[in-house]
């Protein structure tokens, strides 16, 4: 009998969001989900299935049943001559990195995010699950590379009947289409087949460079490096740009702790705190931080996933929208030209930019296009907010006017109606969870604002 916990608070990583659901549970089995999903079942209520709990959105959050799947975290097979690894779907990727190393395998770069690398992408937190990467559409960055769960193979899949689909390109072929990126409404993923790449290395290469260079040059950045990426510092022309590459050099770091956490870490929070009774500052700190921290050029070399992840280091709002690749250089520029045209709101840096190719997965921001990611950050030093209203309005204005898809684990203000015109595949997605959800089940408040 699966046991339940009363009086739980759920909170996201960010503490951004929370909720009290009515019972926690923390299945060790398929039997022990089933089970809840009985009781559920049975006493009408809803479910909604957790993760590492770092989307920073509701879309994790219910005020019925919780199920947690951190104790269904185990690697089940390697199948080392198709480089492939299936998973229970509560495997940390933190946890995943060191099992593929002892078999010489790495998450490929063939989708990406939260850590994501293509056949060989990751994602950029590690400490996320299997499921909730791909079922949110976490990427990396590679235009070569599609986001995380296009390395998906196979899955399974409880539904709300209790009934387990296995999903494949051959077996369940519409399911799995939606499937993987499921947005955690379609059942409870039990395990997730990935298909890897032989272990290799990465050189990450840093350079300062400005807006207009790399807005000029952004083709040529692009073939440049495989997995390409870089950092506008708002209220300046400064970039720092990100080259990632295979290398056969042996691992070697520029980490400094003093300069990475006495004084990218502490003074930063410091710094914007003050800044909270002093708007002004903002743009001075995002000049003294380039000229400080990102004004020369660095390297480094690594396993892909120790370059391919990076810290989240303090409290955040964050928003990343899809935009087609094409439409980079007049997404951003329009940005910066509307920061200059009102003084009074201001911006934390970075504004991320990253690129991914194009799949085929109902729901995934790079449905049928080549995209660029932009991904805006407001800090929350100390814990305290700071005024972001009229930046992320702004900024989401710009991103439906050049046709933009919001990320969906960050928070956004987009409704179904929004959601019909940004994918073409939409309804068919609609079609499949009202076959295999027909009550709801796996609903909650941020579904609901997607579906109805």
């Amino acid at each position: 009998m699966v046991h339940g916990y009363k009086g739980v608070k759920f909170q996201n990583w960010a503490r951004t969001y929370g909720c009290y659901p009515e019972m926690y549970y923390q299945p060790t089995s398929v039997e022990e989900i089933r089970e809840v999903l009985a009781l559920a079942r049975q006493q009408n209520k809803r479910v909604k299935v957790v993760g590492g709990g770092h989307s920073p959105s509701d879309i994790a959050c219910t005020d019925g049943f919780m199920i947690h799947m951190g104790k269904m975290n185990r690697v089940l097979k390697v199948d080392m001559e198709k480089k492939q690894v299936t998973v229970e779907a509560g495997i940390l990727l933190a946890d995943l990195h060191p099992q593929l190393d002892k078999h010489g395998l790495a998450l490929s770069k063939r989708g990406w995010d939260v850590s994501e690398k293509a056949p060989e992408n990751l994602g950029a937190v590690s400490d996320v699950t299997a499921a909730g990467v791909i079922g949110s559409g976490t990427h990396n960055t590679g235009i070569k590379h599609g986001i995380l769960a296009t390395q998906v193979v196979a899955l399974t899949l409880l539904t709300a009947d209790g009934t387990i689909l296995l999903c494949s390109e051959s077996s369940n072929a519409e399911v799995f289409q939606a499937a993987r990126v499921h947005l955690g409404s379609l059942g409870v993923v039990l395990t997730i087949t990935l298909q890897c790449v032989p272990q290799f290395y990465l050189q990450e290469t840093s350079f300062p460079s400005t807006l207009t260079e790399v807005l000029d040059n952004l083709d040529s950045h692009l073939k440049k490096s495989e997995y390409f990426r870089f950092l506008w510092f708002p209220h300046s022309e400064n970039v720092s740009v990100i080259y990632q590459d295979h290398t056969n050099k042996p691992p070697s770091s520029s980490a400094n702790w003093f300069w990475d956490y006495a004084v990218g870490f502490y003074l930063l929070e410091f710094l914007l705190w003050i800044s909270t009774f002093l708007p002004g500052l903002v743009g001075w700190i995002n000049r003294f931080f380039f000229w400080l921290l990102f004004n020369g050029k660095k390297e480094n070399c690594n396993r892909s996933h120790k370059i391919f992840t990076y810290e989240c280091r303090f409290k955040q709002h964050v928003q990343d929208w899809a935009i087609p690749r094409e439409k980079t250089k007049e997404a951003l520029l329009e940005l910066k030209a509307m920061l200059e045209a009102h003084p009074k709101v201001v911006a934390h840096y970075p504004v991320e930019v990253r690129f991914t190719r194009g799949d085929d997965i109902l729901l995934s921001p790079c449905f049928q296009r080549d995209s660029c990611y932009m991904n805006i950050i407001m800090y929350r030093p100390y814990g305290k907010d700071v005024p972001r209203l009229d930046y992320w309005l702004a900024y989401e204005t710009i991103m439906k006017k050049v046709g933009g898809r919001p990320h969906w684990a960050k928070a956004h203000n987009c409704t179904r109606k929004d959601f019909e015109k940004m994918y073409p595949a939409f309804p068919k997605f609609c079609a499949i969870r009202e076959k295999l959800d027909p009550s709801g089940m796996f609903l909650n408040a941020y579904l609901e604002k997607v579906f109805y």
